[in-house]
C-alpha cells in the first residue's frame, strides 16, 4: 500500500528507485511518484565501491530534490537481484521485488517488440505504482540453512535413483540375470563382494558355495547359503555377456562406489536436518501418523515460519493447490488444472506427505479408497489429501499442539520417532540427547506424560535384556525421562 504515504508527502516528494539486475551489473534510475526522472538510467558494477557511490548518489538525490520518502523496486532474476537487494536493505531503503512477468506485462503496451533495459526500467516504475511490488520476509539464516540443507538432500536422492538405473543397466549387459539373484541389492554387501572377487559367472560357478561361503566369512559379511547356491545356480547356466562385459563391470563397480558415498551423505544430512527440525515446531508434526522426520523437515524447509501464514489457505494459496479458471461472459471454466504459477518446491513437498499419507494412514487410505471407487482421479486424491493436511498441519504448527483428530484414535509419539529415527542413523548419543532435549522444548508440557510412555518402555526392555545390540540408549533415557518430569524408572523385581 503506497497510496497513503504518497498522500502524506506529496507524489513529487515521493521517490522511487528502480533496478533492473544482471549477473556483474544493474541499471537503475530514480524518479518521483509521477515518473518525472530525478537520475536517468545509470549503469552501477557489482562491485562494493561502486554499489555504495550509488547509494551515496541516490541520498544527495533525495536531498536536492527535497525526496521525503521512497523504495527501492527491484526485478527479481534468479539470484543476481540479491547483490542490490542486501547493499539497499543494508542502507536503511525499504526494498521490494517484482517478478518478471509484471515487468513483461507492463512493458509489451508501451514498447511492443522494443525489450531494453531503458524500457524495463519504465516498466518497472509504472508497476510500482500500481501496487505490484512486494515486500519480501525478513531471511532467517536459520531457515534458510534448513532450506538449502533439505533441498540438498533432495538433490542427493534424485542423483542416486539415477544411479541405481545406470547400474543396473551395466550390471545386466556385464552379468545378464545376476541382480535377480538378490532381493536387497542395495541394503546387501553380498553381490558387490562376490563381483569383486569373482567378476564372471564361469569364476563363481568354479567357485562353488563352499569356497563364497568361506570368501563371505573372512570378509566379516553375515549371508544366508540358500543365496549364495541361487547365484551358482544361476552361474551354471548364465547367458553371455555384452561385448566389453569386463568394461561394463568395472563402470558398474564405480559407480556402485559412487552411490555409497552418496548414501553416507545422505545419511549425515539427514541427522543434520533432524538437528535443525527439533529447534522449530513443526517437530509437532512427528506426532501425525504417516509422517518422519525427512517429510516433516522438507515440509518445514519449504513452508519457513508459521507466523507467515494468516490461515491454512495461505499455505495452499502459496502452493498453487487450487484449480486454474477461464472465464469470460457464459463460458467458465472453473475446474481446470492447477495453476501453473506458485511455488513448486512447497506443492511438491505437500503433495510427497499425501503420498505417504495414502500408503501409511489408515484414516486416508479409506478415504482414497472411497474415492477411487467413485471414480476420482489419483491426482484429485493427491490434492484433497494434501489440502487436508495443511489444515491439520496448521493447527498443529501454529496452535502448538500435536495431533488430534475426531477419525483416528491415537497418535504417534515424537520422541520414540526421533529416537528411532537416531538408531537408524547410527548417531552419537550426545547428538541424540541434544535432539531429545530441543524437541521436549517444543512438546506442550501437558503430553510429556504421554511422550515419557514409549521411552519408559523401551528402558525397561534394555534393563530387562530384552533388546539386542548396543546398550547406550539406557544412559540417556533417564535423563530425557527426568526432563519430561517423570523421574527415575525403577525395573521391576525378578523374584530371584
Amino acid at each position: 500500500m503506497l497510496h497513503p504515504r504518497v498522500q502524506q508527502v506529496g507524489p513529487e516528494h515521493f521517490g522511487i528507485i528502480c533496478f533492473d539486475c544482471a549477473k556483474i551489473r544493474s541499471k537503475f534510475l530514480l524518479a518521483d511518484f509521477y515518473g518525472r526522472l530525478l537520475i536517468p538510467p545509470t549503469v552501477v558494477a557489482h562491485t562494493r565501491p561502486a554499489l555504495d557511490a550509488a547509494v551515496q548518489q541516490i541520498r544527495q538525490a533525495f536531498e536536492h530534490h527535497q525526496i521525503r520518502d521512497g523504495l527501492v523496486a527491484i526485478e527479481r532474476t534468479g539470484r543476481y537481484h540479491r547483490v542490490a537487494q542486501r547493499t539497499f536493505a543494508a542502507a536503511g531503503f525499504e526494498t521490494r521485488i517484482l517478478h518478471p512477468f509484471v515487468t513483461k506485462q507492463y512493458r509489451q503496451p508501451v514498447d511492443p517488440g522494443n525489450k531494453t533495459d531503458d524500457a524495463d526500467l519504465a516498466a518497472i516504475h509504472r508497476a510500482t505504482v500500481t501496487g505490484c511490488a512486494l515486500l519480501e520476509a525478513t531471511r532467517d539464516e536459520a531457515w534458510t540453512t534448513l532450506q538449502l540443507l533439505i533441498r540438498h538432500r533432495r538433490d542427493l536422492v534424485c542423483k542416486g535413483a539415477a544411479l541405481n538405473c545406470q547400474i543396473r543397466d551395466h550390471l545386466e549387459a556385464a552379468l545378464p540375470g545376476y541382480a535377480a539373484c538378490f532381493d536387497k541389492l542395495w541394503e546387501s554387501p553380498i553381490p558387490w563382494h562376490l563381483l569383486r572377487h569373482y567378476p564372471t559367472a564361469v569364476q563363481l560357478h568354479e567357485a562353488g558355495v563352499t569356497i563364497l561361503c568361506q570368501s563371505l566369512r573372512q570378509a566379516g559379511i553375515r549371508f544366508q547359503q540358500r543365496t549364495l547356491q541361487t547365484v551358482v545356480d544361476w552361474a551354471e547356466q548364465a547367458a553371455p555377456g555384452d561385448v566389453a562385459a569386463s568394461q561394463h563391470l568395472r563402470i558398474a563397480l564405480a559407480l556402485y562406489e559412487d552411490r555409497q558415498r552418496k548414501t553416507q551423505e545422505i545419511k549425515a544430512l539427514e541427522r543434520d536436518i533432524a538437528s535443525r527440525l527439533v529447534q522449530t515446531p513443526y517437530v509437532l508434526l512427528l506426532s501425525f501418523p504417516g509422517i518422519n522426520v525427512v517429510s516433516a523437515a522438507d515440509f518445514a524447509g519449504e513452508m519457513g515460519p508459521i507466523e507467515h501464514y494468516l490461515n491454512a489457505k495461505s499455505i495452499t494459496g502459496r502452493a498453487g493447490l487450487r484449480p486454474s479458471r477461464y472465464q469470460s461472459d457464459a463460458v467458465d471454466l472453473a475446474n481446470g488444472p492447477l495453476v501453473r504459477h506458485c511455488n513448486r518446491a512447497l506443492r511438491a513437498a505437500i503433495l510427497g506427505i499425501a503420498d505417504n499419507l495414502v500408503t501409511c494412514n489408515h484414516h486416508f487410505q479409506a478415504l482414497a479408497t472411497q474415492w477411487s471407487a467413485q471414480g476420482k482421479d489419483p491426482r484429485h486424491t493427491r490434492v484433497k489429501v494434501g489440502l487436508r493436511f495443511c489444515r491439520i498441519a496448521f493447527q498443529m504448527v501454529a496452535g502448538r499442539q500435536v495431533f488430534r483428530h475426531p477419525s483416528i484414535q491415537g497418535r504417534h509419539y515424537i520422541l520414540d520417532k526421533l529416537t528411532a529415527f537416531h538408531r537408524e542413523h547410527d548417531t552419537g548419543m550426545v547428538e541424540v540427547l541434544r535432539d531429545l532435549q530441543a524437541a521436549i522444548g517444543q512438546v506442550p508440557p501437558r503430553e510429556h506424560a504421554a511422550e515419557a510412555k514409549p521411552l519408559q518402555e523401551e528402558l525397561h526392555r534394555i534393563h530387562d535384556g530384552r533388546r539386542r545390540g548396543p546398550q547406550v540408549l539406557g544412559d540417556i533415557l533417564p535423563i530425557v525421562l527426568a526432563r519430561l518430569g517423570v523421574g527415575a524408572v525403577q525395573s521391576p523385581e525378578s523374584g530371584e
